[in-house]
């Protein structure tokens, strides 16, 4: 886990990433350049919490956003609405506490063991006690 990668605008778990190896994060100095991010130009949850001034969709209500990534898929939501409820910090150390008893952020392309569910509020049990 790279913990100093922390958590993307969108929820998404930056530190779990390994889609690219060469990424400084969502948020790290030097992310107006985004040569390493080929989604930042149409990230529609990007765009919205720079807008409003925000660090991330988790200063928001991640809960009942349909925007951007939101309007499908539920792992980055119920991440975001996880780290409003208990933190950015705690958010982390749940998923570096699940990445060491061996819960994967990526198993095959994007997918893994957080993308199993279809309600958020399991997901985010799941994140929380790793099971």
């Amino acid at each position: 886990m790279k913990r100093e990668l922390g958590i993307a605008r969108c929820g998404l778990a930056c530190c779990l990433c390994s889609e690219n190896a060469e990424c400084k994060g969502c948020k790290r100095d030097g992310f107006k350049e985004l040569s390493w991010c080929r989604d930042a130009e149409w990230c529609e949850n990007r765009k919205c919490v720079i807008a409003k001034g925000l660090r991330g969709c988790y200063e928001c209500e991640p809960a009942s956003c349909r925007k951007g990534l939101y309007a499908e898929k539920i792992k980055a939501r119920a991440f975001a609405e996880f780290a409003r409820r208990y933190g950015v910090d705690e958010l982390l150390d749940c998923l570096e506490r699940n990445e060491k008893a061996g819960i994967v952020y990526h198993r095959e392309g994007i997918m893994g063991d957080y993308d199993e569910f279809d309600d958020m509020e399991k997901l985010m049990g799941f994140i929380r006690n790793g099971n």
